[in-house]
């Protein structure tokens, strides 16, 4: 069975790389690799505090006329391949692959892990994510990153705001809107929603610190988090 998380670059690099977090998300991926010979993870990283620092420096100092988007996409993707790279490294003995960077591209993987980081301008690393479930007929897409459920609306702005245990795709997009801008603060990028709904598979929403919480959704336990489709 192929698992496929989205690994949020704020769980991975909320400021600097967490090497605590990382250390223990490494032993519980290991624990299921070791007890069960047919389980096998594609982690798909994303880009975190180098995205958003790199992404604002560009931002203040870009000249007039610039493709802001575009390039800004651009520093995003690189920030996810170097977390990623960094996952890869910790994971190498369980991967026969390169950091994938293009989900459609033709490559080989025999082994029980895969690493992914972002792919080109337009959507975010959880666009690949989704692409990669598609790809290798996983349902279900693990959305880790530093909140804990789908609100109503932004709980930053809207006291009224309430959290979700379960929300359709339709209601999700309706949040969420349909467009991607670099940095948007969703939880789950309006792209890869559009396709995930398109494809079938559902996306769980969880906060990724919490271990504990992550082992319940892997082993089919009742979990904290919201289910999107």
């Amino acid at each position: 069975m192929i698992t496929v998380i989205s690994l949020g670059g704020s769980i991975v690099a909320p400021e600097k790389p967490d090497t605590g977090y990382l250390r223990h998300f490494a032993a519980l991926i290991e624990e299921f690799l070791e007890n069960d010979s047919k389980a096998r993870f594609v982690l798909v990283v994303g880009g975190g505090a180098p995205a958003r620092v790199y992404q604002g420096a560009y931002r203040e100092i870009a000249p007039a006329g610039a493709a802001l988007d575009s390039e800004a996409d651009w520093i995003g993707i690189m920030a996810t391949r170097l977390n990623a790279q960094l996952v890869r490294a910790i994971f190498a003995r369980r991967t026969d692959a390169p950091v994938i960077t293009d989900p459609t591209a033709d490559f080989r993987w025999e082994s029980r892990l895969l690493v992914a980081a972002g792919w080109k301008p337009g959507f975010s690393s959880d666009n690949d994510a989704v692409l990669l479930a598609s790809r290798f007929g996983a349902k279900v897409v693990i959305n880790l990153s530093n909140i804990e459920k789908v609100y109503t609306a932004d709980p930053k702005t809207d006291s009224q705001a309430k959290p979700l245990d379960n929300i359709s795709w339709a209601d999700f997009r309706r949040i969420a809107g349909d467009v991607w801008t670099p940095g948007k603060n969703v939880p789950f990028d309006p792209v890869a929603s559009r396709h995930a709904e398109e494809a079938g598979i559902k996306v769980i929403c969880a906060a990724g610190a919490n271990l504990d919480n992550l082992r319940s959704i892997l082993t089919g336990k009742p979990f904290t988090g919201t289910t999107i489709g």
